[in-house]
């Protein structure tokens, strides 16, 4: 490519990035020759000048300045190979899907994403959920290893941004179902606690923040108690208004009530024994978000089997939780 181009955005590329855009257009292009290029207004859209971060619309038009043969090559294609068990699996998992939204009933016990010493995980198996679209689904947001559960995934660019500044600017409501040991006190209200991360060999694991620290994160989630069993035990449902990592976890833990099952925040603690499973009882029931084609997505998921056999151990009746959270709302 040694001339100057103007490219259309499509309708695909809607609501992205413009530097994830080069990167989809030309991915052999490094970032810091695209901030050089910006930096210098080689870049433009529709004639001004832009910034990596402007989110193209469709129809603008994108100057792009010569980059050269070898930055116009394609990037080798990664194969990823999802054997067909896997494959059987992850569609299992869909609980429903229109041209835009895929949604799963993620497992506990499996990772959203790889890391050390994780190679089985659901982005490894995205390919087998491309249906009838033209490209594989996108991750939008994110639960832990062993938290079970709605999991979102946009189908394209457009209803990925769009599904991701609903969740930036709160307009998702999302609703988590626990087990917790203890009851809390009082057995409604709101946990205002700031969360920040520590070094180390558990660098995964959030703590209450301390005065002055300059890495605490504001974490608020609202919490409501639907039943009780024997005052030892009792089902609580969590609605998160932030997103901080393990923040229902080390809320939950930090008014004294830890996750059944939940060793890293509630110790031994939070293994009661007896017929009550030890994998960790947190569950994200619900979610209510925007959707990206118009009007609202609810979407419900059935509890694991784990939880499902402790709910009936307690006699728990899922349509308890129906109003759990009237009057404290956000």
């Amino acid at each position: 490519m040694n001339e100057v181009s103007q490219i259309g955005v499509t309708d695909e590329e809607d609501g992205l990035r413009l530097d994830r855009w080069f990167k989809r257009r030309f991915p052999m292009l490094t970032h810091g020759r695209l901030e050089k290029l910006l930096r210098t207004g080689q870049v433009r859209v529709d004639g001004a000048r832009a910034k990596a971060n402007v989110r193209l619309e469709t129809g603008q038009t994108v100057r792009v300045p010569p980059l050269g043969e070898e930055t116009a090559k394609p990037a080798p294609k990664v194969e990823r190979a999802v054997s067909d068990r896997d494959a059987e699996f992850v569609r299992s998992l869909v609980i429903h899907k229109d041209k835009s939204v895929l949604v799963l009933n993620k497992p506990a016990g499996l990772a959203v994403q790889g890391g050390t010493k994780t190679e089985r995980h659901l982005d490894g198996m995205l390919d087998a959920l491309t249906f009838e679209a033209k490209e594989r689904p996108r991750l939008v947001h994110r639960l832990d290893r062993d938290t079970s559960g709605v999991l979102v995934l946009a189908r394209t660019a457009k209803s990925a941004a769009a599904l991701a500044r609903a969740f930036k600017q709160k307009d998702a409501r999302k609703i988590y179902w626990a087990l917790v040991v203890g009851v809390p006190v009082p057995r409604q209200g709101t946990i205002d606690l700031a969360l920040s991360k520590q070094g180390g060999p558990r660098a995964e694991r959030v703590f209450a923040a301390e005065k002055g620290d300059e890495d605490a994160r504001d974490a608020v989630t609202h919490f409501s108690t639907v039943a009780m069993a024997a005052h030892k035990l009792a089902w609580v449902a969590f609605m998160p208004l932030t997103g901080r990592t393990h923040q229902i976890r080390a809320h939950a833990a930090a008014i004294g009530t830890p996750v059944v099952g939940d060793g890293k925040y509630g110790g031994v603690n939070a293994h009661p024994g007896g017929e009550i499973p030890r994998k960790l009882h947190l569950h994200a029931r619900s979610l209510d978000i925007v959707h990206p084609d118009g009007g609202r997505l609810f979407l419900e998921a059935e509890l694991p089997p784990h939880m499902k056999a402790s709910w009936k151990l307690l006699g728990f009746d899922e349509r308890d939780a129906k109003n759990a959270f009237a009057g404290l709302e956000e």
